[in-house]
């Protein structure tokens, strides 16, 4: 099956590019990307449950997430700045996943009405060196990013 959600990367930058059409309107599409209980159902997956512990919605504010297994062990926590936050329109943030090798990395989020009930998600992550972005997509990254983007567009579709 072909993933929707697409994931551009060029050899030998320290940045890429993730895009995704949705058919949502814009206003939801941002809903899932600000609303904490939107986004621990869609960070949630069959094996971990998501947790935000800090989640501040505006442009200084801060976050921090973390994913736990069915015993209660932590096994994924992330946290970041944002630094940009425009209902409906862009948000910018800092992202970086604790307990890793990987450093902090520049997320900007853009949001795009493409009709009344559908669009666009352009991400650009910017990391700290062309090797790290490597590294990471050494990972199954899009394969997460493309599941993650499915689970959005089935839990949001339910509050239209």
């Amino acid at each position: 099956m072909e993933r929707k959600t697409k994931v551009n990367a060029q050899d030998g930058k320290q940045d890429l590019t993730i895009t995704r059409e949705f058919d949502l309107p814009v206003e939801l599409l941002f809903k899932a990307h600000a609303e904490p209980e939107i986004i621990e159902q869609v960070m949630t997956n069959p094996y971990t449950t998501a947790k935000l512990l800090k989640f501040e919605a505006k442009k200084h504010g801060s976050y921090q997430l973390e994913s736990s297994d069915a015993q209660g062990k932590v096994v994924f926590s992330a946290n970041g700045t944002i630094h940009e936050f425009k209902p409906n329109k862009k948000i910018i943030r800092t992202f970086e996943m604790e307990n890793t090798p990987f450093g902090v990395q520049l997320e900007v989020y853009e949001f795009e009405a493409l009709s009344d009930n559908s669009s666009k998600l352009n991400m650009h992550v910017i990391y700290e060196s062309a090797a790290q972005r490597d590294e990471v997509l050494k990972l199954p990254f899009a394969q997460g990013i493309s599941m993650a983007h499915d689970r959005l567009q089935e839990i949001v579709s339910k509050l239209k």
